[in-house]
């Protein structure tokens, strides 16, 4: 059977399908150690909430309802009617349900804000600039056309404690006439680096003398789940797209992806998901509307999802320090989301053999390759010595997979690249 230019394009392999895959294989194995997907932690005290939630709204029928029911095209009205009013009460930004949508997960809201504002024009193709690689393994293969991202190669602070910092390199950042889209992740995913109130603001300020938009995922973000560990400021403006999603307080599985941005980019989101889906599920939407009215969302995420992320974050980092010391292993100073980024200074192989060679021994985690989409420079090897794993699982897993990874890291010392 013959594909398409489209049909072979996205049945081809890509990182995220491999991640996926390994993903459900760990579900079906009892004996791997699933190190490597986004699945957030099963948080006791957040598992209660829910639970409850969910058995309160099944005895009220909402939940019934929701799923007897299409909602429109861009989401549930009362969730995104709740949601506007959470955020001008807590940081006053002129914005109401016209300023958001909803999406089956943000990897859809991706694959429709890329196309949509970058790809072939009629008299050009626009590109996607991310100005700070490593970058969100999802985006690397959403474009419908070939060549559609440029990243910027970060600069690099070697900070005490075998720790590292990525930061963006705006001396050598360059923003070309055919950029149509500058986005980030905050707090990004893999490395868990924070981007400075400054940098955002000096994003926006070269987003607005572009005249394009700067797109924000916030899928780790304050105010919700707010796997965050640095204070900064929530920022949204007229000139911004920001991207949240439910899945990471706990709902992976709701899928429900959320998009704030101005009103005619809301109305065009509306009109792609009417021909491509219909609608976004509303079964999440339902079960968190009363959490939004009443703010409960933004405590739970404070006072219970944010301090059991940090401890496990860090719990992590003494277990690897300890089993793989510096400067064979620098660790991306983790300041928010589930994952830590492992740099393999002098890794005498390629990521994706020490992801096979891992694999093999019932471990999973990410090579890190897979998060450079856009890099021009292939012979950079930093990009082939990295590799992404979720703390998030259970301390027990996270211990032996640790285990597993210094012990094969220690069988190839002889060959290190100094």
């Amino acid at each position: 059977m013959d594909y398409s230019l489209f049909g072979q394009k996205f049945t081809r392999h890509a990182g995220i399908t491999q991640l996926m895959d390994d993903l459900n294989q760990g579900l079906l194995n009892p004996d791997a150690i699933m190190l490597g997907g986004g699945n957030p932690a099963a948080i006791p005290e957040m598992q209660t909430a829910f639970s409850q939630q969910m058995a309160q709204q099944l005895a009220d029928g909402d939940l019934l309802q929701a799923l007897a029911n299409y909602d429109g095209p861009k989401g549930k009205d009362s969730f995104t009617t709740a949601l506007a009013g959470l955020l001008q009460r807590e940081y006053g930004w002129p914005i109401s349900a016209d300023n958001i949508a909803l999406t089956n997960g943000s990897q859809t809201a991706f694959f429709y804000l890329f196309n949509l504002l970058a790809g072939d024009f009629a008299t050009q193709k626009k590109k996607v600039l991310f100005p700070l690689a490593p970058e969100y393994i999802g985006y690397a293969d959403s474009a419908l056309c070939e060549e559609m991202f440029v990243a910027g190669k970060p600069s690099i602070s070697l900070l005490d404690d075998g720790l590292f910092k990525y930061h963006i390199d705006f001396d050598t950042l360059d923003v070309t006439d055919d950029i149509g889209l500058i986005c980030v992740s905050r707090p990004t995913n893999p490395t868990g680096n924070v981007l400075t109130d400054e940098e955002i603001l000096h994003l926006d300020e070269i987003a607005r003398a572009k005249g394009i938009p700067l797109l924000i995922d916030n899928a780790y973000g304050t105010p919700f789940p707010n796997i965050i560990f640095s204070d900064v400021t929530p920022f949204w403006n007229d000139n911004t797209i920001l991207c949240m999603s439910l899945s990471k307080l706990g709902l992976p599985g709701a899928r429900c992806g959320i998009v704030i941005a101005p009103p005619t980019v809301i109305q065009a989101l509306g009109n792609l998901s009417g021909i491509i889906n219909l609608a976004p599920g509303g079964i999440g939407p339902t079960l968190m509307r009363p959490w939004v009215d009443n703010g409960e969302i933004i405590r739970l995420s404070r006072d219970i999802i944010r301090p059991f992320y940090e401890q496990r974050a860090w719990q992590t980092v003494d277990l690897l320090q300890q089993a793989i010391p510096a400067p064979r292993l620098r660790i991306h100073k983790p300041e928010g989301a589930l994952f830590l980024w492992l740099w393999f200074e002098g890794l005498p192989i390629h990521s994706q053999e020490l992801y096979q060679r891992l694999k093999e021994r019932g471990l999973i985690l990410v090579p890190g390759h897979y998060f450079f989409a856009g890099i021009q420079d292939p012979q950079w090897r930093h990009q082939q010595e990295c590799m992404r794993l979720n703390y998030a699982q259970h301390p027990d897993n996270v211990a032996a997979g640790i285990q597993i990874l210094a012990q094969t890291i220690d069988e190839l010392a002889d060959t290190w690249r100094n």
